[in-house]
């Protein structure tokens, strides 16, 4: 009877110290995950050099890319089941939760948002200028837009109703290379690329500066969907992490910036982006990016701005992040290196 115990008790160890194998080609689950953008911004590329080096495929996920527009049209997919998944700016995640007690949550983010404000017209280039001028953005109440406010609101002492904003995805820099407007909410690449063409831009104000405490942008998924596909999306996250070891390689470089040319970038000003953003650390290397003393940090921050509506509770940080996504799949990275 303790033999057979025993061996009971051996067998069901042996098999708990199995590591997750990838399944057959008919078994492979599949993630449509939806980074914001047409063309993507340079923040999502971590997915595309994923998908690029065949690292969902390594770890046993069929993942497809499906851009949108914007990543608060991505999000309202997520929820309608569109999608399993979308890059979508972390302060909508928390008035989602907030206001509307949604169910969605994140599993890998962005900490340090890049949005700053300029213009190319550097006779105006003051706070004091922008008195109802036209702003470019995503879409109101995208990620840009909401940095917009932000920057109005903590930098410039001003309302998001000073002055007018022009919905244009992510398009912004071209719309400023063409003269259409002169204001913009951009992203640090969108800089070279505007001066690339002749045009100087002046930064009014940075998204850093005016808010310190903001984080930019999360993967976020239903959780009733999160619990159905968790091993799917573990293997999904796996390949973000091996996406991202591999970016910060520098060796890699060259590779990184030809797959980052799908956001319309030329090779030379991706590959200085690629550098300058690696130094400013836009994308989470040795974590899931969502550290919790600094998401409740924001959490009260969206409070007191009104980003969360007045009777509303404060969501927790466990109530918008699971974090053992990223634990997980980093456990399974770790173990194929």
């Amino acid at each position: 009877m303790f033999r057979k115990t025993a061996t009971a008790v051996a067998l069901l160890v042996a098999a708990l110290a199995v590591p997750l194998a990838p399944p057959t080609l008919a078994q492979t689950p599949k993630i449509v995950l939806a980074p914001p953008g047409v063309p993507p911004i340079f923040g999502s590329i971590i997915a595309f050099v994923a998908q690029d080096r065949s690292f969902f495929k390594k770890y046993g996920v069929d993942v497809e890319l499906r851009s949108f527009d914007n990543g608060t049209a991505a999000s309202r997919a997520v929820l309608a089941g569109d999608l399993d998944a979308s890059m979508s700016a972390t302060p909508l995640l928390i008035k989602q939760v907030a206001n509307a007690g949604v169910p969605l949550i994140a599993i890998y983010g962005w900490p340090k948002p890049d949005f700053e404000l300029g213009t190319t017209d550097a006779a105006k280039a003051k706070c004091t200028d922008l008195k109802g001028q036209q702003v470019g953005i995503d879409t109101p109440g995208g990620a840009r837009s909401i940095a917009l406010k932000s920057i109005l609101v903590g930098g410039c002492h001003m309302a998001l109703d000073d002055v007018q904003q022009v919905a244009l995805g992510s398009n912004t820099a071209s719309a400023m290379i063409a003269g259409q407007i002169k204001y913009g909410i951009l992203h640090l690449d969108d800089v070279p690329e505007i001066e690339s063409h002749g045009k100087k831009v002046t930064i009014i104000e940075t998204l850093r500066q005016a808010s310190p405490i903001n984080h930019w942008l999360v993967i976020v998924a239903r959780k009733d969907t999160l619990a159905k596909k968790r091993e799917a999306f573990v293997r999904m996250m796996a390949g973000i992490i091996a996406a991202a070891h591999y970016m910060a390689d520098p060796k890699n470089a060259e590779r990184v910036a030809t797959i980052a040319q799908i956001t319309g970038r030329s090779h030379t000003i991706a590959l200085g982006a690629l550098k300058e953003y690696l130094k400013y650390g836009l994308w989470a290397i040795d974590n899931d990016g969502l550290p919790k003393e600094k998401i409740e940090k924001f959490i009260a921050f969206q409070a007191k701005v009104g980003g969360i509506q007045k009777g509303k509770t404060l969501p927790t940080y466990e109530q918008l992040v699971d974090a053992s996504i990223w634990r997980d799949a980093n456990a399974l990275y770790q173990k194929s290196h």
